[in-house]
């Protein structure tokens, strides 16, 4: 599923215009990256939660040259999903 074709389901169950969709999209996305930035959790019951999490630094090979190469430290955002999401994925 695409962004638009995501957009075009929201309009359509939520009785929404496009435009109207698309916002709250915006408006959910940005303010989920937001508390991400800023180091806080979010946690939607029944969906899931959305942290971020550290990532060691490590040292790699790069595929190319087979040189090694040294991967710093960085944080990465991580979902995790709820039981009500899980489940509904189970039963198909």
């Amino acid at each position: 599923m695409t962004k638009n074709d995501l957009l075009a389901a929201i309009a359509e169950k939520g009785g929404y215009t496009k435009k109207d969709a698309e916002k709250a999209l915006m408006t959910v996305t940005g303010t989920i990256t937001d508390a991400l930035v800023k180091g806080e959790k979010v946690s939607i019951v029944g969906f899931g939660s959305f942290e971020v999490r550290d990532r060691a630094a490590k040292e790699s090979i790069n595929p190319a040259t087979k040189q090694p190469i040294h991967v710093p430290a960085k944080k990465v955002p991580a979902f995790k999903a709820g039981k009500a999401l899980k489940e509904a994925v189970d039963k198909k």
